[in-house]
């Protein structure tokens, strides 16, 4: 196997590497207009002789999907083509900084799929149809907003295997953090705001609340598991008044070994608790989405590989959990065994200076090639 990989990352080419990255930063896509940018990599991939699938999830939305080899894969490459919305529609396209390529979605994760996409391409041009593994690649949409391209994905076929690009520093991920979102709404008593005497302030109310749930041990940041982030504040807008309607949610990330029920039932306490702390606390709790952790272990075949690929790379294969949400916690749902590894870090994902590495794309592709012939 090494000489055939060592053959096809001959054939994998920077200079469309970066071109394909860089036009992909250039066309805006946030989670329901994917339409353009699935447009420009069909025909990337067309223009290479491949036949694609479009999966349709809604109107003017649809996955891509390609496979070569002979049989069902037993390894995909995924990446979802979306991104959040741009922070200025002025300034959402590529910069380039020597090695550092800006951009909305360079790190979550167009870097990732360019990689894939490029690690496509050189499999078809180093190898005959008949000496091409068994693989397929996924592009996605939705992933940012509810996952409804994967989703669909899913709903048709479910490989054994899933390597999914998001920004992990090329750390191999076989281990995934679990999701759990909060809502709470407080309700207090209108009234003029030069006579709050008269009302009850729900943002008061929120605030304190909020304040209470901080201060339990479980929410701890220097010695808790759990990441725990206040995402969204919000009040009524009726004017010069007391609001009388507070709204706040919660983004909370589990460690992998963690059931989201458990913690449900935690918050729930608490905030049950802060009655008797909260004057005329009048309160709704709900959880609107859930998803549970998963550790694949570190004996696999696709572990070993891994480790095999970055010794020939020169690189320690540094295996963690991915501690962000991802179509990952999906696929495992379904039954497939999903690792989390792309170029990019979470630290710049979704903010105004997101940013990878081009030396990291690089190598991203090269894993993906070896993936696939090792697995495919």
């Amino acid at each position: 196997m090494i000489a055939r990989m060592e053959e096809v990352w001959r054939a994998i080419d920077p200079v469309r590497l970066r071109g394909t990255l860089l036009d992909m930063l250039d066309i805006y896509s946030p989670s329901g207009k994917e339409e353009d940018i699935q447009l420009y990599l069909e025909e990337v991939l067309s223009r290479a002789g491949f036949r694609l699938e479009r999966q349709v999830v809604e109107q003017e939305r649809y996955n891509l999907r390609v496979t070569m080899g002979t049989g069902e894969p037993g390894l995909y490459l995924v990446g979802h083509v979306d991104t959040v919305p741009a922070w200025d529609l002025e300034e959402f396209g590529a910069h380039e900084e020597g090695d550092i390529i800006r951009g909305l979605g360079s790190a979550d994760m167009k870097g990732g799929c360019a990689a894939m996409v490029e690690a496509w391409l050189a499999l078809a041009d180093a190898l005959t149809p008949e000496e091409r593994p068994s693989v397929g690649l996924l592009l996605v949409v939705g992933e940012e907003e509810n996952g409804d391209g994967s989703a669909a994905f899913l709903e048709q076929c479910r490989p054994p295997w899933v390597v999914i690009g998001e920004p992990t520093g090329l750390a191999a991920c076989f281990a995934h953090y679990g999701y759990l979102e909060a809502g709470f709404v407080t309700r207090g008593l209108r009234s003029h705001s030069s006579l709050p005497e008269l009302g009850h302030n729900a943002v008061e109310s929120m605030l304190r609340l909020l304040l209470h749930l901080g201060k339990d041990p479980i929410f701890d940041r220097e010695r808790g598991e759990i990441v725990y982030s206040i995402r969204e504040l919000s009040s009524s807008r009726a004017g010069f008044v007391v609001p009388d309607r507070c709204e706040a949610w919660i983004d909370l990330h589990l460690p992998p070994n963690m059931a989201p029920a458990a913690l449900q039932e935690s918050i729930r306490r608490i905030a049950a608790d802060a009655a008797r702390f909260i004057p005329d606390l009048d309160m709704a709790l709900s959880f609107d989405f859930a998803s549970p952790g998963y550790d694949l272990g570190s004996d696999s075949r696709l572990a070993g590989l891994v480790r095999d690929i970055y010794t020939c790379l020169g690189r320690k294969p540094g295996l963690s959990a991915f501690r962000s949400h991802s179509d990952g916690n999906l696929f495992h749902a379904a039954g497939t065994s999903p690792i989390i590894l792309g170029p990019g870090s979470l630290e710049s994902a979704h903010t105004p200076d997101e940013q990878v590495a081009f030396g990291e794309v690089l190598d991203a592709a090269r894993i993906y090639v070896a993936l696939g012939l090792g697995m495919g």
